[in-house]
């Protein structure tokens, strides 16, 4: 892998990636056998962890995407905005959320509460990255793939100023 001027460094690998994706895949499955969950992915940063979690999920699905903005490159701006909605009633559903990182939480409150306010038969949130060191409010996700410290990451979906999501990998962002 050639070394990358804004990486400080690998935080998971390819493979790691892989093995924990397969692994919360197998999870979910267990846990919704007999169900027909509605995956929500949260654009853009999920899009990759969600593929790939979808590749790993066993059982009859749905899928469907939401779009929310809070960030301005490295930094949350604590308004949250609905992009893109969801394009039908989640009124008794079994509403999974997939995100790639829940960082201070305030755009998850934001949505779970909506989300909640729609009727779903239930909630849960599956996320690749967990930051609790820096929550702000009270949000636990029941499915995570890895909990980090207080660096910004990129990679595998994450991105800085929209660059490096394409990124194999999820790697430290060394500030400029």
């Amino acid at each position: 892998m050639p070394e990358m001027p804004v990486l400080d460094r690998v935080l998971f690998s390819q493979e790691q990636l892989n093995a924990r994706v397969a692994e919360l895949g197998r999870e979910i499955s267990t846990d919704y056998r007999g169900k027909t969950p509605l995956f929500v992915g949260i654009l853009r940063g999920c899009i990759l962890f969600y593929s790939d979690l979808m590749k790993n999920i066993s059982i009859d699905c749905n899928m469907d995407f939401m779009c929310l903005s809070s960030y301005s490159g490295t930094s949350s701006t604590g308004q949250v905005r609905t992009m893109l909605d969801l394009r039908e009633s989640i009124k008794n559903r079994h509403v999974i959320v997939v995100e790639d990182i829940v960082d201070t939480g305030l755009t998850l409150e934001y949505l779970l509460a909506n989300l909640k306010s729609r009727g779903a038969a239930s909630l849960e949130v599956c996320c690749l990255l967990d930051k609790p060191c820096n929550r702000k409010v009270d949000i636990h996700p029941k499915y995570v793939g890895f909990e980090v410290g207080n660096e910004f990451v990129i990679g595998y979906g994450l991105d800085y100023n929209e660059l490096y999501r394409n990124l194999p990998y999820i790697g430290a962002f060394r500030k400029q």
